[in-house]
């Protein structure tokens, strides 16, 4: 029998980067005291208003932009209901008919067999990203058996980003999320820290045999780590094959992923299709966005949002970042991903570079081998470093003065961690490191050891 094919299409919530909520003036920030960040709005009492937030409106501008998504001059907003505790209004206003941005692409890389010299780029259609409120939190106390409600999430912006089932294993989602995640904290338009909730990914998996049909679906429902996005769909396709293969069925139903157990469980089924009762949202009139040709002469810009003007301002996206850094450096292109994917440790080695005589191509071995392992064995980020860029520079032009062989450069550096602010060139001097750079001083060494050693050297003689 043919073998099976995977499905993979991802939703993807991101929590838009902004000071208040997207209807509301409520402040944003994570683990403020329960309750404590509630408009009157968020709480959905009667007769409040919402007015929407021009920061989360340009965040989506950016965001689709940096995606080649098509941005809709004229956006709709809609209500969705459903009624749930940490929702006060018994509805969510989204973008389901018409959103901000549609038909965009994500290109990511991914290594081939886990050899990173082996890399493969790939593209994923982008569907859609709307704007819309996240729902408040609820905590279930299992000992009280009791669930109590916080609001602080309530109506904070979000942007969803749909995307198309274009992928087939747990590496390429990840590999598409991470690239992703890395876009939008260069835009600013997300800090996407998915250990805050920032991030959460939705993943649609099914497989079918060639020539035939989408299987049936199934959808794990917000996972919050890259690690666990992998574990969670490369689960899934096995469980779905294993199930089909011992004649069984799919059914169309949400699971979560239990990263304790490694496994998906069912939450809930999706046979009865839930009725949202999408309905347009009467307390917004529809979202208009201009662009340089059709914004009107006579408006106040401050109330105006000009996608022109956003598309020139948008900063280098990762991508860019890494070929300039390939171009610049000489450096392999494997290596400027990992640059890239730690934050702050491409700024870290150009500035050893800019401060140092070694070729960069050399100085990237330190980086990664040295620098990077030290701080993933100590959970350190490169910011926490005890190793300024400014050190390592200091000690790799000692070793390329040839003034300490590199052995030594590696002891120097393992006393370097330790933090006590010597100098490189302190640490050689106490310890004795340097390489004899005099002729005369290394042919007195060599005679006294021979002349110390007289019996030894007549045996080798004699040999």
């Amino acid at each position: 029998l043919a073998p099976w094919v995977p499905v993979v299409g991802l939703e993807i919530h991101a929590q838009i980067s902004s000071n208040s909520k997207l209807f509301s003036g409520s402040q944003v920030q994570f683990a403020a005291p329960p309750n404590s960040l509630v408009s009157f709005f968020d709480a959905s009492l009667p007769g409040t208003l919402p007015v929407l937030n021009r920061r989360c409106v340009e965040a989506a501008v950016m965001t689709g932009l940096a995606l080649n998504c098509s941005i809709n001059k004229k956006s709709l907003f809609d209500r969705k209901h459903y009624f749930y505790a940490d929702l006060p209004a018994g509805y969510q206003i989204t973008q389901q008919r018409v959103p901000i941005a549609v038909n965009g692409s994500l290109s990511y890389s991914l290594c081939i067999d886990n050899k990173m010299s082996q890399m493969v780029t790939k593209t994923v259609r982008i569907k859609q990203i709307q704007l819309e409120q996240d729902s408040g939190k609820s905590l279930h106390d299992d000992t009280r058996s009791q669930t109590l409600v916080d609001l602080n999430r309530a109506g904070v912006g979000l942007m969803e980003v749909v995307m198309e089932p274009d992928m087939c294993c747990g590496e390429e989602a990840a590999a598409a999320v991470r690239e992703l995640q890395l876009i939008l904290q260069t835009l600013g338009s997300s800090q996407a820290v998915m250990a805050e909730g920032q991030l959460r990914v939705d993943a649609n998996v099914s497989v079918h045999h060639p020539g035939e049909p989408y299987g049936v679906r199934t959808e794990v429902k917000n996972i919050n780590s890259i690690r666990f996005l992998v574990k969670a769909i490369d689960y899934e396709i096995q469980r779905q094959i294993e199930e089909l293969e011992n004649g069984g069925t799919i059914l169309n139903e949400t699971r979560a992923f239990d990263s304790k157990l490694g496994c998906t469980v069912p939450m809930r089924d999706k046979e009865g299709k839930q009725d949202y009762r999408f309905m347009p949202e009467p307390n917004l009139p529809p979202l208009i966005l201009y662009d340089a040709k059709s914004l009107p002469t006579n408006m106040n810009h401050q109330q105006v949002i000009n996608i022109d003007w956003i598309h020139e301002r948008l900063p280098d996206l990762p991508s860019v970042k890494r070929k300039k850094l390939v171009e610049q450096y000489g450096i392999l292109p494997e290596h400027s991903f990992t640059l890239l994917n730690e934050d702050g440790l491409a700024e870290f080695f150009e500035s050893v570079v800019k401060q140092t005589q070694m070729k960069p191509k050399k100085v990237i071995g330190w980086i990664l081998k040295d620098l990077l392992s030290y701080l993933k064995q100590h959970s350190l980020t490169v910011k926490e470093s005890p190793v300024s860029s400014f050190l390592l520079a200091d000690l790799l032009n000692l070793l390329e003065k040839k003034e300490i062989s590199s052995t030594a450069a590696k002891q120097v550096l393992a006393e370097l961690w330790k933090g006590e602010g010597k100098t490189p060139l302190e640490i050689v001097k106490e310890q004795k490191l340097e390489l004899l750079q005099d002729q005369k001083e290394l042919e007195q060494i060599c005679q006294a050891v021979i002349d110390g050693h007289k019996n030894e050297v007549i045996m080798m003689v004699l040999g």
